[in-house]
């Protein structure tokens, strides 16, 4: 079986493994069967069991099969690349510190600071941080890996706030209020304006320290 078929695969697992578990239907059971803690345990394990899997046969097969597009990217490239992935790490940091009714462990329903510029901002952190790679990597084994990023992250959003607006008193004005995709939505303005400093600094810094050390941390 080759890299990229075998990526793939993985891929499709964690994604079924994470829409089943999250349905309403077996999340219900489980979590009168396991209690809220356990069901927590049993859902990372089991995302941990596929995905370091996952990361490591890719590490072992970067730049795997054929080429599918090959792009040059020079300095106006990489400059677009590496303000992209700072917005995608400040998006990630924010996820953290104003956190949002459509994660896992939610919080209140009104929306302020970057829920305004997505309501899953934790998730689209890492669509972009995908999207974001599949620019300079075009190898069938980069595109799958880097492609399933994005792809996890648009059907577990959907299929999260689907789940939000069944079960969770408030999520329905929230969801109106607040824009799936990042910076599409009405108050996105308002959004920039409210974000937390904090995040934005730490967002900026792990930009800057991950730049430094790609090449050792990652490779080429």
């Amino acid at each position: 079986m080759s890299p990229t078929l075998r990526i793939a695969l993985l891929w499709t697992a964690f994604a079924v493994s994470h829409i089943v578990l999250s349905s309403l239907p077996v999340r219900g059971r489980l979590l009168a069967s396991l209690g809220e803690s356990a069901f927590r345990a049993l859902y990372s394990i089991i995302a941990l069991a596929i995905f370091v899997p996952l990361v490591w046969i890719y590490f072992a097969n970067k730049h795997a099969g054929p080429a599918l597009w090959k792009v040059q990217v020079g300095d106006a490239l990489y400059w677009l690349i590496y303000v992209g992935m700072g917005v995608a790490f400040i998006l990630f940091v924010s996820a953290f510190i104003q956190p949002s009714p459509a994660g896992m462990a939610g919080a209140g329903p009104t929306p302020r600071g970057v829920l305004f510029i997505t309501r899953h901002p934790l998730l689209m952190a890492f669509a972009l941080f995908g999207l974001l790679h599949l620019i300079p990597n075009g190898f069938a084994a980069d595109v799958v890996f880097f492609g399933g990023f994005v792809a996890f992250v648009l059907v577990g959003a959907w299929h999260q706030d689907q789940r939000k607006l069944e079960t969770q008193p408030g999520y329905a004005a929230f969801h109106a209020a607040t824009p799936f995709l990042p910076f599409t939505g009405r108050e996105t303005m308002r959004g920039l304006r409210e974000m937390s400093p904090v995040a934005v600094a730490l967002g900026v810094a792990l930009t800057v320290v991950v730049r430094t050390f790609h090449a050792s941390w990652f490779g080429g």
